[in-house]
């Protein structure tokens, strides 16, 4: 048995993959499935801000993709934003301030479905919970987990849409974040009565150091019989490339919203 490091990678079925739009963009991806049984659920996620730093490749997105198959025997399916630049590629097209990504989410949820992916969760992270609750309310996804949500973009009537369609969502806030804090949250999420909003202590909004309790929690959600994760694997192990993120910039941990404003949001 060897312990499971930041920089393990699990054994799975890795296949880069292309998204298009209904807008006529090419958007860089991968799709990681379990090595050999049929995934149980899928994770959807959807990045951080890419104009500060967010991508595919922002840690805790990374040692989903690297472990969930393994450990979870879940698919994780992660995809860079337009415009947005990461190891794997850069997707086509250009930041749209959470205008034109609304055709990103809608491309990433349709290539689940047309390769019959199971039970389809969408995990956002930062900028990516916008998007998750503007644009995630499509008939075929379970439900929602956000991390670090700013609530930015977002509005009253994107909540009111997630209520009035009951589906679960799980909010993952951190004691310490600089943008919505854990009491701040569970007023504003209060509009959908179905949302279950959890502080979680000590953590920060890029949840550096804090990966496997960010991945306990989406796996005891979506699959509690897989939780709490396994810390040792027996069994091949190899170490992940993080060699393009190895300087410890804002880009390989999540990426930084520009501080609130909620005036100018919009």
């Amino acid at each position: 048995m060897s312990a499971i490091r930041s920089s393990s990678m699990l054994p799975a079925r890795r296949e880069a993959i292309t998204l298009h739009t209904a807008d006529e963009l090419q958007l860089v991806g991968e799709l990681a499935l379990p090595q050999e049984r049929d995934p149980e659920a899928t994770l959807i996620m959807v990045h951080p801000l890419p104009t500060h730093g967010g991508m595919m490749d922002s840690h805790i997105f990374r040692k989903a993709a690297w472990r969930l198959p393994a450990l979870a025997n879940m698919a994780v399916l992660r995809f860079n934003t337009r415009g947005t630049s990461s190891q794997q590629g850069t997707s086509q097209g250009e930041f749209d301030n959470a205008r034109g990504e609304q055709f990103d989410v809608a491309a990433a949820i349709e290539y689940a479905e047309f390769a019959e992916l199971p039970r389809i969760w969408l995990v956002g992270w930062s900028f990516g919970t916008d998007l998750t609750l503007k644009y995630g309310l499509e008939p075929s996804v379970e439900g929602a987990i956000l991390l670090s949500p700013p609530l930015r973009y977002s509005t009253e009537e994107d909540l009111g849409r997630w209520n009035e369609a009951d589906k679960p969502l799980l909010a993952l806030i951190p004691e310490h974040d600089d943008y919505l804090q854990p009491a701040e949250a569970k007023e504003r999420f209060s509009i959908i009565e179905q949302a279950d909003v959890r502080g979680v202590e000590g953590g920060k909004h890029l949840w550096v150091g804090q990966a496997e309790t960010v991945l306990d929690a989406i796996v005891e959600r979506v699959l509690p019989q897989h939780a709490p994760l396994k810390r040792e694997w027996d069994g091949p192990m190899e170490r992940g490339d993080t060699s393009a993120y190895a300087n410890k910039t804002v880009a390989a941990f999540g990426g930084f919203l520009p501080k609130p404003d909620r005036d100018d949001d919009k």
